[in-house]
């Protein structure tokens, strides 16, 4: 069996999960620890942009890496990462030096592999080590694959890549690949493969890969605790285990776990990565894993909604992600149009001139009790809940945009439920009103329950609201919420949402008097 090597990635792959900003002392500790594990070769992070910061795993030129490598463990290979749908001008890869890194990566898709040949023979002329990764390698048709192989020869690289970057290739498939590259790629050539984890393929795909005896090395990238976006990489200790057990190498696990305790468990804890519905529903359509990311990130759709809203796109839409795209698709589908006039009239009979006693879910609301039953008590005075049953306070109504919300509540209330038309799955309800009537512009805060429910009580002639509970966002999720069932992963920023929040809730005052009765973190 000819050499297996192991590549740690977790500075750089991991990097999506933070950012890249694991601070200076981590991306030196780890680099530091990972040399004593044994493992063959560390990627020290993106060479991109402009910037260097020493807390973050981007570098804007490969000398830049230095400090952050130095001093270098004897018989480790250090590398860095282009990426060349946002190259850096080819003129700052400088001449490889001893005491910087030792190889380049350069990744590009398949209608970028003239631009990514230029500047790999850049590379190569430098001095690095080269690695040729072919982005998204199950997209290639084996013909795009195999010219892809034979141009990269001219240059002699030491490794191309396999990389499975929807984490959706099985073995049979992954098996074919590893065969039509190890046939067509020159001897000596390094065979690499990178994985992603969302159909959890990785460390089967790897297995079998080792398992081939193929009379070329490897190279298998991994991460540290499996650290990636979505569902995450191959776990680079468990494969090193496994190495261990069944191959004869002799890698030091104790290292790794060290990585995990001292610089990742507290990132998981607040930013989690693994496997979960949404990640297996876009690896098994073909979609890019960043629509699971945005969409997962607004907590408002079931699994059948996720899935059926991945099925409307289009094949090219699914494989390149945009943000621009995500909230199309997102806003298109929320936007289930119906006649909602006899709906209005009703709730216009029942809330016209009334004062509102506006209930959500947040903490503060634990304090509020009796104050919000002395207001109950008082004429002419309606209750609303939004997105719960707010049990303790006996609302007459509810209001819901979110399915996941009321599944909670569908079937489990005495109170009349207002809905709107995006919950296409929703079967019990007294009253439906158009989404799109009463969604935000803001891509950000689209399908915000508390605004969509005040947009609604300001169109039915409601005179006031006196609002409990609507306390705004914090970075501390377990801090925001009256119940724990109601915590909710957004998107990163939840200063700039209660920002888009208030400016909102600020151009609705103007029209319906609105009385804070609790903190809140919104201003008017």
């Amino acid at each position: 069996m000819k050499k297996t090597y192991l590549l740690d990635c977790t500075l750089r792959d991991g990097g999506y999960v933070n950012d890249w900003r694991f601070g200076e002392e981590a991306i030196k500790g780890v680099a530091r620890l990972i040399a004593d594990t044994g493992i063959e070769m560390i990627e020290m992070g993106f060479i991109k942009g402009d910037v260097y910061d020493r807390d973050r795993s981007v570098f804007p030129d490969p000398d830049s890496m230095t400090d952050a490598i130095t001093p270098k463990a004897p018989g480790l290979i250090y590398a860095g990462m282009v990426d060349m749908s946002a190259p850096i001008p080819i003129e700052r890869i400088t001449d490889r030096k001893p005491e910087g890194i030792d190889a380049i990566r350069v990744i590009f898709k398949k209608d970028k592999i003239e631009e990514g040949y230029r500047y790999c023979k850049r590379v190569k002329e430098a001095g690095y080590l080269l690695f040729v990764n072919f982005v998204g390698t199950d997209l290639y048709t084996d013909m795009e694959f195999i010219e892809g192989i034979k141009r990269f020869n001219e240059l002699k690289p030491f490794a191309m890549t396999i990389v499975d970057t929807f984490g959706l290739i099985k073995r049979k498939q992954f098996l074919r690949l590893v065969y039509l590259a190890d046939n067509n790629m020159d001897e000596g050539i390094v065979l690499g493969y990178h994985a992603h984890n969302n159909l959890q393929q990785a460390f089967g795909n790897a297995e079998a890969m080792v398992e081939l005896n193929l009379k070329r090395d490897i190279a298998i990238d991994a991460c540290v605790f499996g650290m990636g976006r979505g569902a995450g990489n191959l776990n680079l200790e468990l494969f090193a285990e496994y190495m261990n057990e069944n191959h004869g190498t002799d890698y030091r696990i104790e290292p790794m776990l060290e990585i995990m305790d001292r610089y990742l468990g507290d990132i998981y804890k607040t930013r989690f990565w693994g496997y979960s519905m949404p990640f297996y529903l876009s690896a098994s359509r073909g979609c890019h894993p960043n629509y699971a990311i945005y969409l997962e990130g607004r907590d408002s759709l079931t699994a059948k909604g996720f899935d059926e809203l991945i099925r409307s796109m289009t094949p090219e839409d699914r494989v390149r992600f945009s943000k621009d795209k995500a909230e199309y698709y997102y806003r298109r589908y929320l936007e289930n149009h119906i006649d909602d006039r006899e709906a209005l009239d009703e709730l216009r009979k029942l809330l016209c001139g009334k004062r509102v006693v506006f209930i959500a879910p947040g903490r503060s609301l634990q304090d509020a009790g009796d104050e919000i039953r002395s207001l109950q008590s008082e004429p002419d005075t309606v209750t609303l809940a939004v997105n719960f049953t707010a049990d303790d306070f006996h609302p007459d109504l509810i209001f819901s945009s979110n399915m996941r919300r009321y599944e909670k509540i569908e079937g489990h209330t005495d109170a009349r439920c207002i809905t709107t038309s995006n919950m296409k799955e929703c079967k019990i309800t007294d009253y439906v009103v158009n989404f799109s009537s009463y969604a935000s512009k803001e891509p950000d805060i689209i399908d915000n329950s508390g605004l969509m429910a005040l947009r609604l009580l300001r169109d039915l002639g409601v005179s006031e609201a006196i609002i409990f509970g609507m306390d705004g966002y914090s970075p501390h999720q377990e801090d925001d919420y009256y119940d724990s069932f109601l915590r909710f992963r957004f998107p990163e920023g939840a200063e700039h949402r209660n920002d888009l929040i208030s400016a909102e809730l600020s151009e609705l005052s103007r029209h319906l008097k609105l009385r804070f009765a609790t903190p809140t973190s919104y201003r008017i």
